[in-house]
């Protein structure tokens, strides 16, 4: 790959009326690091025409389907052909896509969750190990600025031995049947055939256990689990609660909703220690709370003094001016095109300044979801996490 030129990406699905693929769109352009050459944007033919037309992709590289995608690029020079494939479709396709398109020789960057259920997850990452090919993971949320500066504080000790996690994710958007009146965002998440699982388990659960995992820095061994279904005749849970049992004996608790009605994207997430503990909320991102038994609260700001390198590697403004969620995005794809630059066939470690969610996070999630599952439909108090 030349180190100078553009990295060139085609996109499946996120065409004109979705929302997450013209987020996707917004964070690869923001560093200019990628060049969006070809999709198949939806399978509504001329939605696909008139997305490809509106994103200015040459002429007869707006393709009908995946498959005509991937053998027409496939087919094309190196020099010409996309690079890596983004992947924003409903969730019973990132499987199947992912790994065509891996087997193809292509890297990938999916939304999330990683499948619809964890022997799927598997294959995606037999795929990528044989393939060679580098595989990224949308959990956009660990690459906020002061999630990083709290996973930093978390792992140099500075609340000592963990004792509690608790992460919420709480949204109010399918508080009413808006799935069974044709809303075509939440139509898909609430059917099993397309959604996988489980439905806020899937679609914010897992963001919740991904965050909880990535900064407390603990393996949840077993949980005990409910999934509830709140609106009538809906096939899917709309709501999740969890009690966790984490390696070192911290104990936590999970929940996530998406009939809190008149709740927006209350993802939050608090850490406590043996001598203090730490407060972040995503809908107020440039701020981090600390608690400490025997002295004043302190409240860190993005930006502001005092924060480490990892963490001020992920600020794009001065302090005082917001970032948010675009921003984070564009980390993720950042940290991705430098894996790549570097001929990277998975994420640097944990820790690393360029780390991003791959694999290893798509595998816990999944093994998340189905453990919440089991033990939601059965009687046993208790369920281990086991890959």
């Amino acid at each position: 790959m030349n180190g100078r030129s553009k990295i060139r990406y085609g996109m499946v699905g996120g065409g004109e009326g979705a929302f997450i693929g013209a987020v996707h769109r917004m964070a690869a352009a923001l560093d200019s690091e990628y060049e969006l050459v070809c999709g198949a944007f939806s399978t509504d033919a001329d939605r696909n025409r008139r997305s490809a037309k509106a994103l200015r992709i040459e002429p007869g590289r707006g393709y009908p389907t995946f498959d005509a995608l991937l053998v027409a690029e496939a087919a094309l020079p190196a020099d010409e052909r996309m690079e890596v494939l983004a992947i924003v479709t409903p969730n019973h396709l990132h499987a199947p896509m992912a790994i065509a398109a891996l087997d193809a020789g292509f890297h990938i960057l999916s939304e999330k969750p990683m499948a619809l259920n964890l022997a799927e997850a598997q294959a995606i990452a037999a795929a990528a190990e044989r393939s060679g090919k580098l595989y990224g993971l949308a959990f956009t949320y660990s690459s906020y600025p002061l999630i990083e500066e709290a996973r930093v504080r978390v792992a140099r000790g500075d609340f000592g031995k963990i004792r509690l996690v608790q992460a919420e994710y709480s949204q109010g958007w399918l508080s009413r049947p808006i799935d069974a009146d044709g809303n075509k965002q939440a139509e898909w998440r609430t059917d099993p055939a397309r959604a996988g699982l489980g439905g806020c388990l899937g679609d914010i659960g897992t963001h919740a256990f991904q965050l909880a995992e990535h900064v407390s820095g603990l393996a949840v061994e077993s949980l005990s689990a409910e999934l509830t279904t709140h609106v009538a005749g809906r096939r899917l849970d709309d709501d999740v609660a969890a009690l966790l049992r984490f390696a070192g004996g911290a104990r936590g608790m999970l929940k996530a909703s998406q009939v809190a009605a008149g709740d927006e994207n209350g993802l939050r997430l608090r850490i406590h220690g043996e001598e203090g503990g730490l407060e972040w909320s995503q809908m107020e991102p440039n701020s981090l709370t600390l608690r400490w038994l025997d002295r004043p609260t302190e409240v860190i700001r993005a930006g502001g003094p005092g924060l480490d390198p990892l963490a001020m590697a992920r600020l794009r403004t001065p302090a005082g001016h917001p970032e948010g969620y675009i921003e984070a995005f564009a980390n993720l794809y950042r940290s991705f095109a430098r894996a790549l630059r570097a001929g990277a066939a998975s994420p640097p470690p944990r820790g690393a300044a360029d780390w991003f969610p791959g694999i290893a996070d798509g595998l816990r999630t999944m093994t998340f979801v189905e453990a919440v599952v089991k033990n939601a439909s059965g009687d046993a108090k208790w369920t281990a996490l086991t890959d």
